[in-house]
């Protein structure tokens, strides 16, 4: 077997094709490392801006403090206690027009939004007969509303309680470090029935924007000029339109179904406000160009590998030879179109990059070859056959729920037509080419060849 030719040009195929992850494995390392500067120029505008924003409120907390029983070391005494109440809304809608604009640092670009939200709640005075009870006493009410980054506050309306205009004030009044806006309420006007919350915010951010649906009925409407929204949270939109100009979602939800009146039914400050659950949108690009280029590479083993056969095929089925270092170049130039799309797709976007990429790698594969088989047809065939490749691969990373049946039927088709090409081919003959002189000899001589040669079954049965 190892003195066969057959044998030592399949390792040497396989050697080379092990050879070539050796640079796709850098190209790899070189796509993290430039995607991984591309979120660090985004971190630059979040930092100069504002970032992912989630909204929790309005809310209403009411401070009061009670005497309590305590006990320490057998001994009982009263103890003044200082605690909180969270008075949810009743029904809270909010409306929005977040606008996404592409700011562009050097040579990469993110989205920051912009717009107006409107917010509509209402609270009933009866959730505070809790409160009503002998040795509790009251303190001025706060209607809160807590932001992810205050910095995002670009415009804020009068807030109106029941038709009368008041004024927020800076912070949040949700533990240390709550970054938001309030208001100061007057008890007994908070006391005597339902009371309205009407303001309007105008926020930026980046990422995303989010809102916690702390009604007991909760709506969010969200309309907005970006056409690749990805609907994140706990909770999906019950309507929704997506185009080329834009999308409107609309979401609703109860404390049925997200138990934000139990999270809230404490005396302190009870939750992460990170984990709260939240109507959720995310107002980025769904996949870069680092994504793209990350996912086309790790098909480069197919393309060596399918490229290599056909070259192989080309052997076997003519007189011409190719050396292993001309199957080395052709390899290179095939990785070669994985540094050209990266590099070109961050200036001309992936799309004609890869159109640049694929052609400009075909047309040096099909001036190289054409040469080296002493065929500008051959050479264009086999160039043909590359880009028809490159068009299979593209529909891959554009359709990456069907990834896996086209590259399946990619996978048999190639099948098919190496066992139709080779139906005939005598392997054992190509393992042994002097095989094929004493197969000649015998038939010119009508003779029996000698065992070892061929035709026998001796010979057949070797491997």
């Amino acid at each position: 077997m190892f003195k066969s030719v057959l044998f030592w040009k399949i390792t040497t195929l396989l050697g080379l094709i092990l050879l070539m992850m050796i640079p796709k494995e850098m190209l790899m390392s070189v796509i993290s490392e430039r995607s991984n500067y591309r979120y660090s120029v985004i971190s630059k505008v979040t930092d100069s801006t504002s970032g992912a924003q989630k909204i929790l409120g309005p809310l209403i907390v009411v401070p009061y403090s009670e005497m309590v029983t305590v006990e320490k070391e057998g001994v009982k005494r009263e103890e003044k206690v200082s605690r909180f109440h969270y008075l949810l809304p009743e029904t809270l809608s909010v409306t929005g027009a977040p606008d996404v604009d592409v700011r562009q640092l050097g040579i990469y670009r993110t989205q920051v939004y912009q717009g107006p939200l409107h917010f509509s709640a209402k609270f009933d005075s009866e959730n505070l007969d809790y409160l009503n009870r002998p040795g509790v006493s009251l303190g001025k009410p706060i209607l809160v509303v807590r932001l992810s980054d205050a910095r995002g506050i670009q415009k804020l309306s009068p807030l109106k309680i029941n038709g009368d205009a008041m004024d927020f004030q800076p912070g949040a009044y949700l533990g240390a470090g709550s970054q938001g806006i309030h208001a100061m309420l007057d008890l007994q006007r908070l006391q005597q029935g339902e009371t309205t919350v009407d303001f309007t915010l105008t926020l930026m951010g980046t990422s995303s924007l989010s809102l916690v649906p702390l009604g007991r009925s909760s709506e969010l409407t969200l309309e907005s000029n970006w056409p690749h929204p990805n609907f994140l949270g706990d909770f999906l939109p019950n309507q929704r339109r997506v185009g080329a100009n834009g999308f409107q979602a609309h979401w609703s939800s109860t404390w049925f179904a997200n138990n934000l009146n139990v999270i809230f039914a404490t005396d302190e400050v009870p939750f992460d406000f990170d984990a709260l659950p939240a109507f959720s949108t995310s107002l980025i690009e769904p996949v870069n160009h680092y994504q793209l280029t990350q996912r086309a590479i790790k098909y480069a083993i197919l393309f060596i590998g399918l490229t290599f056969i056909s070259f192989f095929l080309f052997e076997s089925l003519t007189s011409l030879r190719l050396h292993p270092i001309q199957y080395l170049l052709v390899g290179v130039a095939l990785i070669l179109f994985y540094l050209m799309l990266l590099a070109l797709s961050e200036h001309i976007g992936f799309a004609l990059a890869y159109l640049v990429a694929s052609l400009s790698c075909s047309l040096l594969i099909v001036v190289y070859l054409g040469a080296v088989l002493g065929s500008w047809l051959r050479g264009g065939l086999f160039a043909g056959s590359l880009l028809l490749l490159y068009g299979v691969l593209y529909g891959l990373l554009q359709s990456e729920d069907n990834a896996l049946l086209l590259g399946a039927g990619l996978l048999f088709v190639v099948l098919a037509v190496v066992m139709l090409l080779t139906r005939r081919l005598d392997w054992y003959q190509l393992a042994d080419p002097q095989r094929l002189v004493a197969k000649k000899i015998a038939d010119e001589r009508h003779e029996i060849p000698p065992p070892g040669s061929a035709g026998t079954e001796h010979f057949r049965l070797w491997k």
